[in-house]
């Protein structure tokens, strides 16, 4: 059975190695998600650069709540929690600006 004490301590004990993987990921696959928007490649490409981010986002943002659950309230856990919203809020984005110009213009090109 899964223990979430176990796994919230787990995150604390190596906040380090976490926060160490998980910024430059959420930071590097967000940037090719927008890189690829950019570039207009197919929708296929874009969703799976999407769900790879907002899985590093998904987990980000549960690492930083085992913080908060625990009562700490420092800076570092609001920037954390805003770098991860932030890189969600931007895939989002760019899922929608390109469907809404790619999709658009392919269907327009085909009639």
């Amino acid at each position: 059975m899964l223990d979430f004490h176990t796994l919230a301590e787990f995150s604390r004990n190596n906040c380090l190695g976490i926060c160490a993987f998980l910024v430059p990921a959420n930071i590097l696959t967000t940037l090719f998600t927008i890189i690829l928007t950019i570039l207009g490649r197919p929708t296929h490409r874009i969703w799976q650069m999407v769900s790879l981010a907002s899985i590093f986002a998904s987990l980000m943002i549960l690492h930083v709540y085992t913080w908060f659950m625990i009562g700490v309230v420092m800076s570092p856990t609001y920037i954390l929690l805003g770098l991860a919203i932030t890189c969600l809020v931007a895939n989002v984005v760019a899922l929608i600006l390109h469907k809404r110009f790619f999709y658009n213009q392919s269907i327009s090109q085909n009639a």
